[in-house]
């Protein structure tokens, strides 16, 4: 049983992934590259880099963006951290909608 639900979990997951792909087509592809079984080694510290950046969102060349996108990939190795972190994003995905619809109206 908890089997089927971490492959719930992770199936989440990769849905927000090709969610943030779609939002942001440059960063489909890199993000693809780097969710690769073999880049655990790289993906871990580019994952707290983004985080830490996007903490420091302050300054002028990182943003707040990077938080979410720290997570996510740091979510990719860490299985406690999936459901939280996809449930999040696919609420900040859902605001962004509601915030455009609001916008956008005339």
């Amino acid at each position: 049983m908890p089997e089927k639900r971490s492959s719930r979990i992770a199936r989440r997951l990769e849905r927000q992934f090709r969610a943030l792909g779609r939002f942001a087509p440059q960063v489909e592809a890199p993000l693809r590259i780097i969710r690769a079984r073999n880049w655990l080694v790289v993906r871990v510290p580019i994952a707290l880099l983004f985080i830490v950046g996007g903490l420091m969102s302050v300054l002028p060349f990182l943003g707040l963006w990077m938080l979410p996108v720290g997570l996510l990939l740091l979510a990719v190795d860490v299985p406690f951290l999936r459901a939280p972190i996809s449930g999040a994003i696919i609420r900040l995905r859902r605001r962004i909608q509601v915030w455009r619809r609001w916008f956008t109206r005339s």
